[in-house]
């Protein structure tokens, strides 16, 4: 029965490969509609042909590694149980100590070691390919680190949060899911208030504006709009990407407006107060609460449906997985493949919400700054310095755009009292008017 549930998966895989690489690479999605050609949303007027080229290469095969990774993942957890291997490991651990947190600890470790290992060739390619393209300026060694920090930062919340949901399982296996949720309720919130200076140090350097006269102007327009911001902090991002980008990290006394030292270096004062300005915009429409009230909903939902499907898959295939009981540990293969489903299946929602907050936070910038020309200049060096796609197939913007298309936004805020800009003319193209 393994061997035949083994076979079926690995067949329904390669279907679903072949269907999404024709989708990614031969449906024909993604060419920008006539009405938005000549404007400055079209990439054809700020990309040179050799930009388009790769921006276009770069995408497809980004986009087609998205679909498969996760799926790639579910083999792997599948393959884990039906094979024993979760039993093993947790006989091993087992073995080795009587204390409940040492053996979870054990466990945890070989299962997440085997998944760092089967899983290192396909982060190891999405490396590659960032480095092939110009994106990634980091080094092997420096890309390893952050690789090693994200294998020891997840091992330890794991080991925190499959201990406590494990411990609760064995104590009530009906309710589990409640008290794991309102348990999670704190932990969220928690881990979001460190984050800024307990995790995001251990990758990179973070430190006050360098430049005091930008930071007095990006101060100026956070006091237009009531925000009692004191610092804004830059990050050396430069020898890690060319990738341009600032955010907004953390809540309470701990949250941080933040600047990618390479948007410092390619933008101009003007297109940085405008990004700024975007960042500010959730700020002041309490967009990070309102994510938190969302995943925490989310959350609820997901731990049931997690919790029903576990208990209707063990019944039905305990025996074929190697798994006794919800309770033993050998099952989180199981909690992850759901879970990571869910989570898979829930990206479009989520999308949609982070694409409306996205938009708002562009308007809200608009009516701060007044500046449309530097909005639509920092999106199109945006676009350039990730190598991105301006107008994505449908199904890549549902599953992975949590930002809207460039297309949409440099076209929203290029508009002005209801006229779409035109774009100016290329050096190359005008010259080649005047000959004619």
């Amino acid at each position: 029965m393994a061997k035949k549930m083994g076979i079926v998966a690995l067949l329904l895989f390669g279907v679903y490969l072949l269907c999404m690489y024709w989708y990614i690479f031969h449906s024909g999605g993604g060419t920008v509609p006539k009405v938005f050609q000549g404007t400055v949303a079209d990439p054809v007027m700020f990309m040179s042909e050799k930009e388009l080229f790769l921006s276009g290469e770069y995408s497809k095969i980004r986009n087609f590694l998205f679909f498969i990774a996760t799926p790639l993942e579910w083999l792997v957890y599948a393959f884990i149980l039906l094979t024993g291997i979760s039993r093993y490991f947790e006989k091993v651990a087992t073995a080795q100590t009587k204390w409940k947190l040492l053996r979870n600890a054990g466990y945890l470790f070989l299962l997440s070691l085997l998944l760092y290992l089967v899983l290192f060739p396909l982060d190891y390619y999405r490396y590659y390919l960032s480095k092939s393209y110009g994106i990634s300026t980091q080094a092997f060694s420096s890309w390893m680190r952050d690789g090693i920090i994200d294998f020891w930062v997840n091992f330890g919340t794991s080991l925190i949060v499959v201990s406590v949901i494990y411990w609760l399982i064995k104590k009530s296996e009906k309710r589990w899911w409640l008290y794991t949720w309102l348990l999670t309720i704190p932990f969220t919130i928690f881990v979001m208030f460190i984050q800024p200076v307990v995790i995001d140090p251990l990758y990179n350097d973070f430190y006050p504006l360098k430049n005091k006269e930008l930071e007095a102007k990006i101060l100026s327009i956070a006091d237009q709009a009531h925000i009692p911001a004191e610092h804004v902090y830059e990050v050396n991002m430069a020898e890690k990407t060319n990738a341009l980008n600032a955010y907004v990290t953390g809540i309470g006394s701990n949250s941080r407006i933040v600047l990618w030292d390479t948007t410092l270096n390619r933008l101009t004062d003007n297109e940085i107060l405008f990004i700024m300005a975007h960042e500010m915009g959730h700020y002041v429409e309490k967009h990070i609460y309102f994510g938190i009230a969302g995943y925490l909903v989310l959350t609820l939902g997901g731990l049931w449906l997690t919790s029903r499907c576990m208990r209707w898959v063990i019944r039905r295939y305990g025996q074929v997985l190697k798994i006794k009981k919800m309770g033993d540990i050998a099952s989180y293969p199981l909690f992850l493949l759901i879970t990571s489903i869910l989570l898979f299946a829930s990206n479009p929602l989520t999308n949609y919400v982070s694409r409306y907050q996205e938009t708002r936070a562009d308007q809200y910038a608009i009516s701060l700054t007044g500046d449309r020309e530097s909005a639509v200049t920092a999106f199109q060096k945006l676009t350039i310095s990730g190598l991105s796609e301006v107008n994505p197939q449908l199904l890549v913007k549902w599953f992975r755009y949590t930002h809207p298309p460039m297309l949409d936004r440099i076209d929203r805020v290029a508009e002005k009292e209801g006229q779409k800009k035109e774009a100016p003319v290329k050096e190359e193209q005008k010259k080649e008017q005047q000959k004619q």
